[in-house]
């Protein structure tokens, strides 16, 4: 697994813990950031997706919720709602990563962690956002 694979699974694990416990998810960001307990610090790379998402949580969350009608994002499991998160981030605000590359880590993330359905709705719902969202900017 590539650097940014790493950056972007410890991005979720923050963003899912933040969702699970009704935490603030920048409070969430600090307490991975000063305390790492035993895994590796955080990379640099997962805090600035983090920090990009809060950024611009109601704007991606509208997005994310437009590419989906039929799935309110309360309804989505939790895993698909970060992962979607995440990617819509890449996509529309951050020129450093390839559209096709963000929807590929999403989908296999989502094969991974979520459920048997969770990587064709992430795919799905990514590839409406890629076509028809408009950037956020930086």
């Amino acid at each position: 697994m590539g650097a940014r694979s790493k950056a972007r699974k410890r991005a979720l694990d923050v963003l899912f813990e933040a969702d699970q416990r009704g935490d603030n998810v920048l409070a969430a960001l600090e307490r991975r950031v000063t305390d790492s307990g035993r895994e590796t610090p955080l990379p640099p790379y997962s805090e600035q997706i983090v920090r990009g998402v809060v950024q611009w949580w109601v704007e991606i969350n509208t997005i994310i919720q437009d590419a989906s009608p039929d799935w309110t994002l309360p309804r989505m499991p939790a895993v698909d709602r970060a992962l979607l998160r995440i990617a819509t981030w890449e996509i529309l605000c951050n020129d450093e990563v390839d559209t096709a590359v963000a929807i590929d880590e999403a989908v296999s993330l989502a094969a991974d962690l979520s459920t048997d359905d969770s990587p064709t709705f992430v795919n799905g719902v990514l590839g409406t956002i890629a076509r028809e969202a408009p950037a956020l900017g930086d």
